[in-house]
């Protein structure tokens, strides 16, 4: 039998893990020893840092720092290390290529958040670690836990789902990661960022249950498994207050509620005044963005005649402290250092194998057979790279991107957001497993060339992509540049038509019933080529789970248009300085995000949650519920077809006292041989059974329904149990 580690019901106690070396206890004593010695012109050192870059006139980056997302000053007299900080949610960034480097980059949290795997999570995130490591970098600004509310959010392709049992899981699992190999981790964007389009003024509206049950769940959830050194704020503002100066979300919630010894950082030029100290904002990032340094000259000057901020600012300095030595900082320096790439770029193949969704595949299409005479492949540069999303995470390879769009701007930073393909050719892959096949190459701009192409051929093999940046949200959700109208005329002149989709997130499809397989390969990384022709060809049997749903409709959203589309940056800038508030009502759903939205609206996706086929297949039995404070379910997956497989069983909650409802309460993985048959054992969230009310959760006593899926539209016969009431904080 295989039993899944149950996850914490409760705030942890916070330590570290064994590999850190550290204790709780050790950890707090040395900070608060270190703090007590602190002369009053370093009480500040900690509290803020630079944007690492050198463009900004008149700001001089220290010599020590290493070019990247920040820098935070030592206290070398304390034996203090300093902070050396850069983005690296998918691998070490590129910055523009000021660094003059490359890295490994792995797929993207979406794909990552498609494998349902928490021990690939574990070792993507100890491999960018360890990258950082070698560059001089101790400090990761990543991973993203936001929940996926509109597809359309420019920054979907960085997330890993809109569940947040499986977000805070695998979340919490990369950040385990990378803190193992002593780098400081963090979670991002507390909280509420799921939007990109005025992201410095938009108001995210919702209530405190419902929000507890959801995007705060999914945080909390990855802060117990992961145990963070640090959690990075958002620009937006949640509830009227800008994120990173709430006092609800930094000192209620976070640190009061959860317990989080950890310290809170600010994201790049989202800081406002010196009293967001006071909020529970421990440390202001890339200070030199913002209109002033408060979190340094100011914060003292507070310091030195409000006894407030003096507590304040000792508490600050004891959490900075806290987390370096928690995470062993100052007893393992980073040390730079030659990279093995080729064992690198295994990971990330490892995880582009597993993140693969096969969406549809009518008639047995895939795989093919290495013995096709001949293929046409028609579009997405597949004869270059694949791509990748822009923004802060763009990682690029050793010698550079295969393909570099230019995507518009002006200045030395005008390429940060180029449209970039990663050297790994998909055109190359598939010759390398049909050698005695036929390839030819179209890009896909005249219909009428790729329509000659595809006509002639045994198989046509249309690469479409959708490119997504921070910054911007994408205005909806079909394929741009007419990639709809050429999958349509392809899939007219071939009716072996496979679709393969390099997307940030889901997209819809007019052209899907004249299509018989279509494949959704997201941004899949350095070996991203070679995993997308593994699955065509069947080295590979596809096992990804689609970890957001695909709508039929954009009308099908909570909100079918998108919130201030129409307005521009100029415009949100000047209406933020009047003080004019940008509110997005997040209570049209509450907790119910993606399929539960769904669920509950009686709206049949497109590609529910959960949803992905196999080469083989897979039966489930009942779940057996064992009831208790910690309940637990147990099934018993058969492989069934006739080959090697790895299957997702999906635990749902179905019903409570209350009613119907659609949750996902576990989830487990088995890698089985055909025939093979293995139990499962899945621990059962009890947050997600229980509600939020009055400022606890709160289990209702009755009979509660499970079923196991194969996604949460998919789902097999209803077992039930009775609970107890339960009430907790």
């Amino acid at each position: 039998m295989m039993t899944i580690r149950p996850i914490l019901a409760a705030a942890l106690v916070f330590g570290c893990t064994p590999a850190m070396g550290q204790t709780k206890d050790d950890a707090d004593a040395r900070a608060a020893a270190t703090e007590a010695q602190m002369r009053q012109d370093e009480r500040t050192v900690l509290t803020h840092g630079l944007w690492a870059i050198p463009l900004i006139p008149g700001v001089v980056i220290p010599p020590e720092a290493v070019t990247g997302a920040g820098y935070v000053s030592g206290i070398p007299r304390l034996g203090v290390p300093a902070l050396f900080e850069t983005d690296a949610s998918l691998g070490v960034s590129y910055i523009a290529g000021l660094r003059g480097d490359g890295a490994t980059a792995l797929p993207s949290g979406m794909a990552m958040g498609a494998t349902w795997n928490a021990d690939l999570m574990r070792r993507g995130g100890a491999m960018i670690a360890d990258e950082a490591r070698a560059k001089g970098f101790n400090t990761l600004l990543g991973g993203g836990i936001n929940l996926i509310r509109d597809p359309r959010n420019g920054r979907t392709f960085e997330y890993m789902g809109e569940d947040p049992l499986h977000s805070g899981l695998l979340g919490g699992a990369a950040v385990a990661g990378i803190q193992s190999r002593h780098v400081l981790a963090t979670v991002k964007h507390f909280a509420l960022n799921a939007q990109e389009s005025g992201r410095h003024v938009v108001d995210s509206v919702i209530g405190d249950d419902a929000f507890r049950m959801s995007d705060l769940l999914a945080f909390q959830i990855a802060i117990e498994e992961g145990r963070p050194g640090a959690v990075m704020c958002a620009y937006n503002r949640v509830n009227g207050a800008q994120a990173c100066g709430s006092n609800y979300l930094l000192n209620q919630v976070l640190k009061r509620d959860w317990r989080y010894p950890g310290f809170v950082m600010s994201d790049w030029g989202a800081v406002r005044a010196t009293d967001f100290a006071l909020a529970g904002l421990d440390q202001q990032s890339g200070a030199q963005i913002d209109k002033g340094r408060w979190l340094a000259a100011p914060l003292a000057a507070a310091a030195a005649r409000d006894p407030a901020y003096a507590a304040r600012v000792r508490d600050m300095n004891r959490r900075i402290l806290r987390s370096i030595y928690a995470v062993g900082l100052d007893r393992n320096p980073p040390v730079k250092a030659p990279i093995d790439f080729a064992a690198n770029a295994a990971v990330a193949r490892a995880v582009a194998d597993e993140a693969i969704v096969l969406l549809r595949n009518q008639n047995a299409l895939l795989p093919l057979s290495k013995s096709v005479k001949s293929i046409a492949i028609i579009g997405g540069h597949a004869d270059a790279g694949v791509l990748s999303g822009g923004g802060s995470t763009q990682v690029e390879a050793v010698g550079g991107p295969a393909v570099s769009i230019p995507m518009g701007g002006e200045g030395p930073l005008a390429k940060y957001n180029n449209q970039t393909y990663a050297p790994s050719s998909p055109m190359a892959a598939i010759r390398a497993l049909a050698p005695s096949a036929s390839v030819t190459y179209r890009d896909g701009r005249y219909l009428t060339d790729a329509v000659a192409a595809a006509r002639t051929a045994e198989i046509a093999i249309v690469f479409a992509t959708q490119w997504m940046r921070e910054g911007a949200d994408v205005p909806d959700l079909s394929l741009p540049e007419g990639q709809d109208a050429l999958i349509a005329a392809v899939a007219a002149a071939n009716p072996r038509t496979i679709v393969v989709l390099e997307t940030g997130g889901p997209v819809l499809m007019p052209w899907l019933e004249r299509t018989p397989a279509v494949v959704e390969a997201w941004y899949p990384g350095i070996r991203g080529g070679e995993a997308i022709a593994g699955v065509l060809f069947g080295d590979t049997n596809p096992s990804g789970r689609l970890p957001v749903s695909f709508p039929a409709s954009t009308a099908d959203l909570p909100r079918p248009e998108l919130p201030y589309a129409g307005d521009s940056d100029a415009a949100f800038a000047k209406a933020d300085a009047a003080g004019q508030r940008f509110p997005i009502d997040y209570d049209i759903e509450g907790a119910d995000v993606g399929y539960r939205w769904h669920a509950r609206t009686g709206r049949a996706p497109l590609y529910a949650f959960g949803h992905g086929l196999s080469y083989t297949s897979f039966d489930h039995s009942a779940p057996a519920v064992t009831a208790g404070t910690k309940p637990r379910a147990r099934l018993t997956v058969r492989n069934t077809g006739t080959r090697a497989g790895r299957d997702v069983p999906q635990l749902y909650l179905v019903s409570t006292p209350g009613g119907t409802t659609r949750r996902l309460a576990g989830f487990a993985q088995a890698m089985l041989q055909p025939g093979e048959a293995r139990t499962l054992d899945i621990a059962i969230e009890p947050r997600i059974l229980a509600d939020r009310r009055d400022g606890a959760w709160v289990l209702r006593g009755g009979r509660y329904g499970f079923a196991v899926g194969r996604s949460a539209s998919d789902l097999g016969p209803v077992t039930y149990v009775t609970l107890r009431e339960r009430r907790w904080n």
